[in-house]
């Protein structure tokens, strides 16, 4: 399954905010164009491999670090079963150990992003496990 694409409409709507505020000093502005729509495409591209590398680190140290006994499988395919964007700073942030800061840095987001991130991902598996709970008692 192939990554999603940057939305079209946000990379030219993006270009273009960057030209206007740079009108007055562009010389060519349909070359500024074409080479910062370029350079946002790949920007993208590149956080998606950062994403994809930070969560490959994140379960190969998962793998290697011994489990306790405390692990609880079902937690676990809770995560997984979690939409990327907040399954990547959970499994960075206690599944690797990494501050918000690093995981902020690895996946290209904001710190505040990252938290609200962690936040959501909790307020869902504190859902899921509620849920199961209900249905054992």
């Amino acid at each position: 399954m192939a990554p999603p694409a940057a939305p079209p409409h946000e990379i030219a709507s993006e270009a273009f905010t960057r030209l206007w505020a740079r009108w007055t000093s562009v010389a060519e502005p349909r070359g500024f164009l074409y080479v910062t729509a370029a350079n946002l495409v790949r920007d993208h591209w590149r956080k998606l491999e950062r994403e994809r590398r930070a969560v490959h680190r994140a379960t190969a140290e998962a793998a290697v670090r011994p489990h306790t006994e405390q692990s609880d499988p079902s937690v676990r395919l809770l995560v997984q079963s979690l939409p990327e964007r907040l399954r990547v700073p959970i499994l960075l942030h206690y599944y690797a150990d990494m501050p918000i800061r690093e995981v902020s840095v690895l996946t290209g987001r904001k710190e505040g992003t990252i938290k609200a991130d962690l936040h959501a991902a909790r307020e869902l598996l504190r859902a899921h496990l509620r849920r199961s709970l209900d249905h054992t008692l």
